[in-house]
């Protein structure tokens, strides 16, 4: 599910501005995620959420949908889609090296050569193998891919303290970053219906990147006896991607982005086996 969404996210932007995708997509999502709860029956444990719970919802609905989301779009609304895919894939490089600002962590010397040789794979996409020059094809959208995945880091250091049902977290931090974004479209103006193409994609995107996806994400976790057995299953999303990007969005997939996707998998791996 994940390794499609990257080509609904650039065919959509052809219809709606991020904002106003994030809006109608997270709007999607909220109704996947309280059918969810329904069929799990944890509308109880919704219902039990004290003020605390609701305070870090907020807070988690601030990083994750809203502002991890909004960045996203707006990297992928300027880069080539297998750009700001292959970028967002290396959110693990930012959330180690906040886990030892934030957490405290060390660090060993195959963590740091896994940040030096997937980093080198960011520079060989951004610069398309220049790597002399150091010329960034498009620099607000390869700032904006990285600082998704710098939110990201940001919102995953602070969820992994809070204990609370998973889905149920999820689907608080989805309402409260629907009313956030709800805001800002009306602050910008931007309210409308969206024609008949962008409908089929925000549902698409609503439903699978923001909604299920996320929740057989969390039951893998739950059923697998370890984590990474669960984890580096990741690693084959961003090439079935490629493969969809070529076909579905029409994007010839360049040498560079293939290199650089296979350093910065090596680095992944590397990184993972040293944790």
């Amino acid at each position: 599910m994940w390794s499609t969404v990257g080509s609904a996210f650039k065919l959509t932007l052809r219809h709606l501005s991020p904002v106003q995708m994030l809006l109608y997509a997270s709007f999607v999502s909220i109704i996947v995620l309280f059918i969810i709860l329904v069929i799990q029956k944890k509308l109880p444990i919704l219902m039990a959420s004290g003020r605390h719970s609701i305070l870090h919802s907020a807070l988690n609905g601030l990083l994750n949908p809203f502002l991890f989301y909004i960045v996203l779009f707006y990297s992928y609304d300027l880069l080539l889609t297998q750009e700001a895919m292959v970028i967002n894939f290396t959110w693990p490089l930012p959330l180690t090296l906040l886990s030892i600002l934030i957490l405290k962590q060390k660090i060993g010397w195959k963590s740091i050569m896994a940040i030096i040789i997937s980093f080198s794979g960011i520079v060989i996409i951004i610069t398309k193998g220049d790597l002399l020059s150091l010329k960034f094809a498009n620099p607000p959208g390869v700032i904006l891919a990285l600082s998704s995945t710098i939110i990201w880091s940001v919102f995953w250091i602070v969820n992994i303290r809070d204990k609370r049902d998973e889905v149920v977290k999820l689907f608080l931090n989805f309402l409260f970053g629907f009313i956030y974004i709800l805001i800002t479209a009306s602050i910008m103006d931007i309210l409308a219906w969206p024609s008949w193409p962008a409908v089929a994609g925000i549902i698409y995107i609503g439903t699978f990147e923001m909604g299920i996806a996320y929740v057989l994400w969390l039951m893998g976790l739950q059923l697998s006896s370890t984590t990474a057995k669960v984890s580096n299953l990741l690693f084959i999303a961003p090439f079935i991607s490629l493969i969809l990007i070529n076909v579905v969005v029409g994007e010839k997939i360049l040498w560079t982005t293939f290199a650089g996707l296979a350093f910065i998998t090596v680095g992944l791996i590397i990184q993972r086996k040293s944790g």
